[in-house]
């Protein structure tokens, strides 16, 4: 389905995400493998194997993001390096657990994981914000989203924008003042969920067959985007007028939206990954 595009000048999308809050990690699948020797239990082996399984996502999302950004300024590079450096990973699945017998090393147990890898936020920051960096397909995962103000009074019509620096997989949810989550695209009428970096989308727009009117209780409403590299994990979905209510556990749903399906992008690639952001968005509304 062909997407309308719009095209704004860079200091007005500028002021309009300043109430932008962002985040940007790498899910990826990693292993480690500890063994008891005479000096642990089965219980501090399997720990020590979850242990290297974590400290391994580090490595192979720092390789994965260096291999595939290309930053041509040299304090961009090095705080990509930094911001890796202090990474934290958060263990979205464990894919396996086992034991075996080593003919040198004896009980062995390997543990696999699907792991959210978290750069430091400040350094990731700096990249994002760096010359050309908002457009730039080498730079890291990094999607904009905003509105086109900051307060809007009741009877006034909200419009969402999003915008990648490369492709991506994405949803939108808007949460109003009642807490009522709603997934505003992919819609009934908008099944889209792929979108190409460098263009700006518009949501609603006139594919949609909903308006985004501004009705009492008055407050404060997010809009959230979840976004990767990859197609998202399913959450549980019922369609009411022209958007989808959102059956999933609130809490749930960054973790399932997380539990993105990877894919090996070339046969080199030694572990699948993909890049993952999310972003959100805070406006008022009003009499």
């Amino acid at each position: 389905m062909k997407m309308k595009r719009l095209f704004f000048p860079l200091l007005l999308i500028l002021f309009m995400i300043s109430n932008l809050h962002a985040s940007q990690s790498t899910i990826i699948e990693a292993d480690g493998i500890a063994c008891m020797g005479y000096d642990k239990s089965r219980k501090q082996t399997e720990e020590e194997a979850l242990t290297s399984a974590k400290k391994k996502a580090v490595e192979y999302a720092a390789t994965y993001i260096k291999s595939e950004s290309r930053l041509k300024d040299f304090e961009l590079e090095k705080d990509l390096v930094e911001a890796y450096s202090n990474a934290t990973v958060k263990v979205i699945q464990e894919l396996s657990r086992a034991w075996y017998r080593d003919a040198s090393l004896g009980e062995c147990c390997q543990v696999k994981i699907k792991a959210e890898v978290i750069p430091d936020n400040e350094a990731m920051d700096r990249i994002s914000k760096g010359k050309g960096q908002m457009d730039d397909p080498s730079a890291p995962l990094n999607v904009q989203l905003w509105t086109d103000k900051k307060e809007y009074n009741k009877g006034d019509k909200i419009k969402i924008y999003i915008r990648g620096n490369k492709p991506f997989y994405a949803r939108i949810l808007h949460k109003g003042v009642n807490a009522e989550l709603l997934q505003v695209l992919p819609n009934p009428y908008r099944p889209d969920h792929y979108f190409n970096g460098g263009v700006i989308y518009e949501v609603p727009s006139s594919q949609d067959r909903f308006e985004m009117e501004v009705t009492p209780p008055f407050g404060e409403d997010n809009v959230i985007i979840y976004a990767s590299t990859c197609p998202l994990g399913e959450i549980e979905l019922a369609p009411t007028g022209g958007v989808y209510k959102i059956k999933t556990e609130s809490e749930k749903i960054g973790e399932i939206s997380r539990g993105v399906s990877l894919i090996e992008k070339n046969p080199n690639q030694k572990t699948k990954s993909a890049e993952f952001s999310e972003a959100q968005v805070i406006f008022k509304t009003g009499k």
